[in-house]
């Protein structure tokens, strides 16, 4: 069966309606952030829970509380202020194959990050002087800089995704969402003001790929960057500035209705 172009915009403004909303927050990673207030715990617990979305979600969630409680349910004094000694409560942590070894590093990171600059947002950016403007550069640069420390284990290198790799990078993609878009309805933050919300890649998880092939939004058939790519570049056709807000209306008819 084929969708008209009016057909696709009709339902996924439907869905984006009906899915954007409070009453999306509570069953989703997206509820680990909104337990804190300040910008920057904010941020912290955000990267972890797209970092760790990776299975079920109800599991994804309880994983996140239980990091959280390890870092005394405040993510960014704990990076900031800790001492050694207060690391061994990170030992033992464990999600898939996401260990207390890539927790220690990315801990260590974090901190020396913050030692240094305000926000995450600036790990996207690049040089002040010329800033990224590209998409593909920002991740491609956040993950170079993640491992450009000397510490940096190899092994946790999988856990951060990058186009360089060709990967679609669903989860960091899901991160930049929720950090970037600001449409005031209470699920995304829009903390972040100078990425813009144009630029934003569509998440790309399997629920998202099925739906978005049925409506023929993509024709690839590799998950990858390049997928990705294809879709959100679809998805300006019915929303250029806000492209990803589709996210919801995509995901919500995977996961919800089966589509």
């Amino acid at each position: 069966m084929s969708f008209s172009f009016e057909q696709v915009k009709a339902l996924l403004e439907d869905r984006y309606q009906r899915y954007n909303t409070p009453a999306f927050i509570p069953h989703d990673p997206v509820s680990v952030p909104h337990l804190f207030q300040q910008k920057q715990d904010i941020e912290i617990a955000g990267f972890f829970a797209a970092i760790l979305a990776w299975g079920q979600r109800k599991t994804i969630i309880n994983k996140c509380h239980e990091l959280l409680q390890r870092l005394d349910n405040a993510p960014y004094q704990f990076i900031t202020q800790h001492h050694d000694e207060d690391l061994k409560q990170l030992l033992g942590f464990k999600h898939r194959t996401f260990n207390d070894t890539d927790l220690l590093y990315l801990v260590y990171f974090f901190k020396w990050f913050y030692e240094q600059h305000d926000s995450l947002e600036e790990a996207f950016l690049g040089n002040p002087a010329s800033p990224i403007t590209c998409q593909k550069a920002r991740l491609e640069h956040f993950y170079n800089l993640v491992f450009s420390l000397p510490e940096a284990p190899h092994r946790t290198r999988k856990h951060i995704s990058t186009p360089a790799k060709k990967s679609a990078c669903k989860r960091i993609n899901m991160y930049l969402r929720w950090m970037v878009r600001n449409d005031e309805r209470g699920v995304d933050f829009g903390i972040w003001n100078r990425i813009p919300a144009a630029d934003l890649i569509c998440p790309c998880d399997v629920h998202v790929q099925r739906v978005a092939r049925r409506l023929g939004l993509i024709q690839r058939t590799q998950s990858d960057w390049a997928m990705a790519e294809e879709l959100t570049q679809n998805l300006r056709l019915f929303d250029p500035d806000d492209p990803v807000k589709y996210d919801y209306a995509l995901f919500g008819l995977g996961i919800e209705e089966k589509f």
